[in-house]
């Protein structure tokens, strides 16, 4: 009889081992020659030699299989024993699966050219209104090449500028206070990866969210870097944020240059660096507009509202 210790690296060990331990117990069922034992992320096994080899080959296949999906179901795990392919519905511009195995897409063709742009460019611009899914479709984008290993880290920042409102002292340490400015990046992130997996790469500092002013100093080499409302960065703050990109690294760089927050006498630095960089090969745009609107219907009306009201 041989021991073989077996490490689940890449998912979530609740989506892997199931509610209650579930799946690794359907998967006791399925090879009762082996005595297998599963805490945490780890995997103790003992049994015949061909038998654990054989085992071990299906556990790496339902771990790749898992984290592509971030689900695994009784039935994926007994087609998969079994030697057959999991059923999966294909569809049309995935980006990801997200929780449950939710298929996170480009659902707009300004979306899908943010994606082509992503893959040809280093640096892209994604500028557009509310609801249009920049931002979503950003960071589904930098999952998405942390999952398949092109990149090491996710980096998203923000600029800490209140939306017309004075937030005043806020209670508690540093991260209380600037959560609330961040907490639209955690929303898209809650949407993509499981949450005890999601809390070991921001305490594993794999996955970093920051506001704009804590990117000074740095260099940032294999990670996808997003800044979310760029529009609220001064020319200063754009052209320090800009600048920190390292080797191996992409940014993208999202705003609407229709909600500005800044003070009238300062100008925006996503406008001015748009067009101070316009032409350099390996920086990519994409203009998004109404008609990419994503959220509730109402959404796409009052937009189109307020450009009537400002004509």
């Amino acid at each position: 009889m041989i021991e073989r210790i077996i490490i689940i690296e890449n998912v979530d060990p609740v989506v892997f081992f199931g509610i209650n331990n579930s799946n690794i117990q359907l998967i006791k069922t399925l090879y009762p020659k082996l005595r297998i034992v599963a805490r945490g992320n780890v995997i103790k096994v003992i049994g015949e030699e061909e038998e654990l080899i054989g085992f071990e080959e299906k556990i790496h296949e339902l771990e790749k299989f898992s984290n592509e999906m971030n689900v695994l179901r009784e039935e994926d795990i007994l087609d998969m024993v079994k030697g057959k392919a999991p059923a999966i519905v294909n569809v049309d511009n995935l980006i990801i699966h997200g929780l449950n195995g939710k298929p996170i897409l480009a659902r707009t063709a300004n979306q899908k050219k943010l994606v082509e742009a992503f893959d040809e460019n280093d640096m892209v611009f994604a500028i557009g209104p509310a609801g249009s899914g920049k931002t979503y479709t950003a960071i589904a984008l930098a999952v998405r090449a942390l999952k398949t290993k092109k990149t090491r880290k996710i980096i998203l920042s923000r600029p800490a500028v209140e939306a017309g409102e004075k937030l005043g002292f806020l209670p508690g340490d540093m991260k209380e206070k600037i959560d609330p400015y961040l907490q639209p990046l955690y929303d898209a992130l809650e949407d993509m990866i499981p949450p005890l997996k999601l809390k070991e790469y921001i305490e594993s500092k794999i996955i970093q969210i920051a506001p704009l002013a804590f990117m000074r100093g740095r260099t940032l080499n294999d990670a996808v870097i997003i800044l979310d409302e760029a529009q609220n960065t001064t020319k200063p703050q754009i052209k320090m944020f800009l600048t920190r990109l390292g080797l191996n690294g992409k940014m993208i760089i999202t705003g609407d240059i229709t909600q500005i927050d800044l003070p009238h006498s300062q100008q925006s630095g996503l406008i001015h660096s748009m067009q101070v960089l316009k032409g350099i090969k390996g920086i990519g745009r994409v203009e998004f507009n109404k008609k990419d609107i994503v959220r509730h219907k109402l959404v796409q009306k009052i937009v189109e509202a307020y450009e009537k009201s400002e004509e």
